[in-house]
């Protein structure tokens, strides 16, 4: 069936059952970043398969709701269907809300999975149908119903993470669960997030493709943890060890019910952006419900010393990967005797030299190999259909990562081949400026990410460019790969400011500028950067990055010209510390390849 056929297929249905409006989003019943194919309904009702994405269908109108990263990738998606791409924050675009209130007629309902939406949103769209005088249906699962040969819910097994890993037993962090819900007043704590509950149990999961998450809710008192799983997935001692914490074991679909007869005296506290509408409506309405945060949504993103030592090592080894994989594309790249290499053939490749690397599981998110123009759609992914050689004379982006036992990767290099035009050049310099500015900035305690996004975007900004996703993002450990609360970011949303929260040592943030020129070239330059404890003077407590990726700049890109003296002291410097911590990991004619493309300019 075509996209034309399923989405005349959902308003048959929306017809028979009385719906004006249906609303398809990106997420699972976990509001998870990345879903698992059962649940990539979008995917299937609008052909559009990018990471971020709302589907809103009508009677007689079809729409696609996406961020900026997505814009190309979409327009290309859709070209033949009847969906509309709605780019999201620009000028004269209606917001989700807004195409609500203005389609809705008066009366009119709007239906949704209650289980994929969250609870915020749900409210939000509650509201504008009782604007209408109509009303909202949640019950049913319309695309489930047409979705035919729809993949089942995974079965996978999980496994546990040791002691060595995460620095901290699962009885020592629901401790400090419990701390914050007494903090809150609450006595419950109710938790639908993937990585919250994989935090606080230690365990990882194979249900997400890419992302190692286990599918699970939890409700957790003062005296248990109720572990909501597919008891299969666990092994005798997984359970042994979760049960001597506490933690007890029921079906993963039994939460809905258990949730409607809690106790009038319970006071439950939930993260209302991290659980899913139907799950809050199963709340008795005598229960005081506390909203806030889940609490180990900042204790994970502080990470300890056992976890910080071992990210460490992880990026050691994934420099050493990533870094061989570019000794080989110099190598290899128009070469005549050779059959091409192609965006394809080259993630093939980097995952070859991934899986050398001892406690290497697999990639930490779908790989991103895009050449010459295709490097313009800022999360382009090759296909069979879409492939294309890597360019002999221009550049070639890939921004790709690993997981490892001992944490997540995720890293940018641009890499020049041939003769590479000068305004590219150009454009590759600046993004390094806005990379190397950012990660060398000294501030004080209390300095939310937001109000440093400037520093990473200054040196585009002189030149009138500038790119239209964030500067950077927590990283997960062995968890998601974009991990809250932690960001470079100015805006969310519909561009109100973002309420940000200060940057803590021992969080990992990414530190990634870009710049995108349609049908011509995509850059991207990617470190991952440690937040350390600095000074303490007299004018109070500062910060400071520390780059923990640790592979080469792309020397053939840059143009030595508009950098400063203390620019190229900064670019020595990095590179002096990738040669020192590499060299030892290297072959005897990577060493030498190696001390040139990390030579001082």
């Amino acid at each position: 069936m075509t996209v034309s056929e399923h989405i005349d297929a959902l308003r048959k249905l929306m017809k028979e059952r009385g719906y004006d409006i249906y609303i398809v989003p990106t997420d699972d019943f976990h509001q998870s970043e990345n879903v698992g194919a059962y649940f990539q309904a979008r995917t299937f009702i609008t052909g559009f398969d990018g990471s971020a994405g709302t589907a809103i269908i009508t009677l007689d109108h079809a729409g696609l709701w996406t961020d900026g990263r997505y814009f190309l990738q979409a327009e290309q998606q859709l070209s033949g269907t009847p969906v509309t791409l709605y780019r999201m924050l620009e000028p004269g675009v209606p917001s989700i809300n807004e195409f609500l209130e203005k389609h809705l007629p008066e009366h009119g309902t709007i239906g949704f999975d209650g289980r994929v939406i969250s609870m915020k949103n749900g409210k939000a769209y509650q509201e504008i149908a009782e604007k209408k005088h109509g009303h909202i249906v949640t019950s049913e699962d319309l695309i489930d119903l047409i979705w035919k040969d729809r993949p089942a819910l995974s079965t996978k097994p999980a496994f546990a993470l040791e002691l060595k890993y995460t620095g901290a037993s699962t009885t020592e962090k629901l401790a400090r669960v419990r701390e914050a819900i007494k903090q809150h007043g609450a006595t419950t704590h109710v938790v639908a997030a993937l990585d919250d509950i994989c935090w606080i149990t230690n365990l990882r999961g194979r249900d997400i493709d890419y992302f190692p998450l286990l599918l699970s809710y939890a409700i957790i008192t003062m005296d248990e943890m109720k572990l909501y799983v597919d008891k299969q997935k666990l092994t005798e001692e997984m359970c042994n060890n979760l049960t001597a914490a506490g933690i007890t074991f029921h079906p993963y679909n039994d939460i809905y019910e258990d949730l409607k007869h809690l106790d009038s005296e319970e006071t439950v506290l939930l993260d209302p952006s991290r659980i899913n509408y139907a799950l809050r409506n199963c709340i008795p309405e005598g229960v005081s419900v506390v909203e806030s945060e889940n609490p180990s949504v900042l204790m994970k993103s502080v990470k300890n010393e056992t976890e910080l030592h071992n990210i460490e090592q992880a990026h050691i080894k994934d420099g050493v990967a990533v870094t061989r994989f570019m000794h080989w594309l110099k190598t290899h790249v128009g070469n005549s005797s050779e059959s091409p290499v192609t965006e394809l053939s080259a993630a093939d490749k980097l995952e070859e030299f991934r899986k050398e690397q001892d406690g290497y599981l697999w990639q930490s998110f779908e790989p991103i190999c895009a050449s010459a123009d295709h490097a313009a759609i800022v999360h382009y992914s090759a296909t069979k259909d879409s492939n294309v050689p890597v360019t002999e004379n221009g550049l070639f982006l890939t921004d790709t990562g690993g997981g490892y036992l001992e944490g997540s990767t995720d890293i940018t290099r641009t890499f020049a081949f041939g003769n590479v035009p000068q305004n590219m050049k150009e454009d590759f310099t600046s993004v390094l400026l806005c990379n190397l500015h950012l990660a060398n900035v000294v501030f004080p305690y209390g300095t939310t990410g937001g109000s440093l996004d400037v520093i990473g975007r200054l040196p585009l900004w002189k030149r009138g460019l500038d790119f239209n996703h964030g500067t950077g993002h927590g990283v997960g450990y062995l968890m998601n790969i974009h991990e809250e609360p932690a960001r470079f970011r100015r805006y969310l949303g519909n561009k109100a400011p973002i309420q940000d929260i200060a940057l803590e040592p021992g969080m990992i943030i990414t530190d990634e500028p870009g710049v995108y020129i349609a049908g011509s070239h995509g850059i991207r330059t990617e470190n991952e950067l440690m937040i350390c404890e600095g000074e303490t003077t007299a004018y109070g407590r500062f910060l400071y990055f520390k780059p923990i990726t640790l592979v080469p700049i792309d020397l053939d890109a840059v143009v030595p010209e508009m950098m400063t003296i203390e620019d190229k002291e900064l670019l020595n410097a990095y590179h002096k510390r990738v040669y020192e911590t590499l060299a030892p990991h290297m072959k005897e004619d990577e060493r030498k390849w190696l001390a040139e493309y990390t030579r001082a300019i």
